[in-house]
């Protein structure tokens, strides 16, 4: 190649894998697979070794990629969180080990490479005081309260070592992910890619309840710092690790030659169907500490290890149809139907291709030669189409609902086609149980399978005829007593009591959650006048956008859901809002707690601020008006004292309300 066409190869190359980078580190929303990924990068790498004067400082092949998000506090590492060097045949294995060999290496550990989110966590004394993520390598994000809802992490270790700092991979079991992939498919909502994506979006979570109820887990594989301890191989610090009460890497075993590695590597790779975690390697360490240090790293890599990639499980076969499903919001999802194949561990038949645009970009269509694998060894997915069948057509999601015949149109800001009718069978189900649910109306007892039995029996039809059931009716079905009975209609009864914002949460209005459904009724005090505004009007709220806006406007004057609010309004259900704001006096102020407080917890504090018209923030800024901080606080407070931002205790506050 002439260095002019390198040159431009190169550029070209550094701005697609960016791309790559941001969509896969910063918005766990890969677009590319890993093995495409990794083939951009080792033509990148070829060029910039054939030409080494094209080589930059900000080339993605000398650093990890990625960046720390906003969301969260920003941590820098002391010792830097970088990556492995990828390599992809046994050959390239046995290069390693010829290299390493000449400076007098003779043993190595060989782990399974779990395919997770790589994670620090930091312990004083023997308990856990922060934990983050690895973002850049230099600079990552405070997610400790996150990675406490993770219960392989201990809290204290087994001995008060003055301080260490391990390393490890977050991940999400093939089970839990399993799991997740079902719920959410019954709530019509998409589905995560991969338990690695999934594992990554779950420590993003703002509110740690949610990460908690993802059942991650945790293996940990590397000391990056320590105090008090003297380590001299690597095999050592798993096991000290172990000792100290961590989850360490399982299946770790020291080899000392490239026969060893080399079989080693293929018994991890012949074992990875059976195991309850997905891996996409195994990873091949020198284990003398020493050692390591004399043989060095590059500014990306170190130098003493690699990482064997396994190619992914793929089989052909024929598309003999696409299926389409109807969800609660009215989602029509196509999913294929193929000749079944048998694919890492399971036979499976069936894939869901999520939208239009998905079919259209890999141009699939019926009768075609597919390319099936599962995503995480769990989930079927369509790779590519290879053949066409004779006289195809390319494939259109159908404009009418498969279920009830209307019409069904794409969603202006989204790749979503939905059915319009609010009356569709498909949609009753699961827009009732959003109604009952907690954070919504709040009915105990009205689960999904008394639902289902009530909508079966054709007692409801929309969700306002539940305040038509009585006693009598419900005792005549199976599974009811007069107890139950009573119980359900009392808690209905109760519901219509409920403040307005749950109320407008419950009628599903999409991009309506629970914070944007209060701030509605803030604002307008009551449902006629939400219901009468118009949409310059509802954008005008802080917090709301144009696409908000329009969806509530819609909603509003949809001839379904306005005849829906009627019937509520004469069942009697509450369609005022008395506010929970107590004055002004914080308006304009913004406020970020950190640390404990003495006799309230920070929801509450925080809950006491908006009360009083201010409003509370995650991370500290030149914006930042006040900081209320407790016992323990941490790197918050630093931040505010670096930007002279008035900090404040708990007593302070109270008297700034009084």
């Amino acid at each position: 190649m002439e260095l002019i066409k390198a040159k431009e190869r190169a550029e070209q190359l550094r701005a697609i894998i960016e791309k790559h980078n941001h969509n896969y580190y910063d918005l766990d929303a890969p677009t590319i697979e890993d093995d495409e990924y990794d083939a951009l990068m080792r033509e990148l790498r070829g060029i910039e070794e054939e030409f080494p004067q094209l080589l930059t400082v900000d080339s993605p092949t000398q650093r990890v990629g990625g960046s720390a998000m906003t969301t969260f506090e920003k941590v820098q590492h002391t010792v830097q969180m970088g990556s492995l060097q990828d390599v992809f045949s046994v050959d390239e294995v046995a290069d390693f080990i010829d290299r390493v060999s000449q400076q007098n290496a003779d043993e190595y550990v060989v782990e399974p490479k779990i395919d997770g989110l790589s994670v620090s966590l930091e312990y004083e004394n023997g308990v856990f005081v922060r934990g983050s993520t690895r973002g850049d390598g230099f600079i990552g994000e405070d997610i400790t309260n996150n990675l406490k809802t993770i219960r392989s992490i201990p809290l204290k270790l087994n001995e008060e070592i003055p301080f260490i700092e391990v390393r490890g991979e977050v991940y999400m079991p093939k089970k839990s992910f399993a799991a997740l992939c079902e719920e959410q498919e019954r709530k019509g909502e998409q589905l995560p890619k991969n338990p690695r994506n999934a594992a990554a979006g779950s420590l993003r979570q703002k509110d740690s309840r949610i990460t908690a109820q993802r059942k991650l887990d945790i293996f940990c594989f590397n000391v990056q710092r320590i105090e008090g301890k003297q380590l001299t191989s690597h095999s050592q610090s798993l096991e000290y690790m172990s000792q100290l009460g961590f989850k360490v890497i399982p299946d770790y075993v020291v080899c000392h030659n490239r026969e060893e590695v080399v079989q080693r590597i293929n018994e991890i790779g012949e074992s990875r169907k059976l195991l309850p975690f997905d891996i996409d390697g195994a990873v091949v360490k020198v284990n003398d500490f020493a050692l390591r240090e004399e043989i060095g790293a590059t500014t990306k890599v170190p130098k003493w290890a690699v990482a064997f990639k396994y190619p992914p499980e793929e089989k052909e076969t024929t598309l003999n149809e696409i299926e389409i499903n109807v969800g609660r919001t009215g989602a029509l999802t196509p999913v294929a139907i193929f000749e079944p194949v048998f694919l890492a561990g399971t036979t499976v038949s069936r894939a869901i291709l999520h939208n239009q645009d998905i079919i259209s970009d890999k141009d699939i269509r019926v009768g075609d030669r597919i390319v099936v694998r599962k995503a995480g060894d769990i989930i079927p997915e369509v790779v590519k189409s290879v053949a066409h069948a004779e006289n195809s057509e390319p494939y259109f999601i159908p404009n009418v609902c498969p279920v009830c015949g209307a019409e069904a149109l794409r969603d202006e800001d989204e790749a979503v086609i939905r059915c319009q009718n609010f009356d569709c069978p498909a949609q009753l189900l699961r827009s009732i149980e959003h109604f009952a649910s907690r954070n919504a109306m709040n009915i105990d007892g009205l689960g999904e399978a008394i639902v289902e039995q009530l909508v079966n029996e054709g007692l409801i039809k929309t969700v306002a005829d539940l305040y038509t059931l009585d006693i009598q009716e419900l005792m005549a079905l199976e599974r009811f007593g007069r107890k139950s009975a009573e119980n359900l209609i009392q808690s209905i009864e109760n519901s219509k009591k409920n403040e307005l914002n749950r109320l407008v949460f419950a009628l599903g209005i999409r991009g309506i959650g629970q914070r944007a459904a209060t701030l509605l009724c803030e604002h307008f005090g009551d449902m006629d006048s939400i219901m009468n505004a118009f949409e310059l009007e509802i954008s005008s709220i802080e917090g709301f956008g144009g696409i908000m806006a329009r969806s509530v406007y819609e909603a509003m004057h949809e001839p379904h859901r306005m005849k829906l609010i009627e019937r509520l309004k004469e069942y009697g259900v509450n369609m005022s809002y008395k506010s929970s704001k107590m004055s002004d006096k914080f308006a304009g102020l913004t406020f970020v707690l950190t640390g404990t407080l003495p006799t309230m917890t920070r929801d509450q504090a925080k809950a006491l601020i908006e009360q009083n018209g201010g409003k509370c923030s995650g991370s500290v800024s030149k914006k930042t008006s006040y900081v209320l901080a407790g016992e323990e606080a941490g790197s918050k407070l630093t931040k505010a004292n670096e930007l002279g931002i008035t900090v404040i205790t708990e007593a302070q506050l109270l008297e700034m309300i009084e």
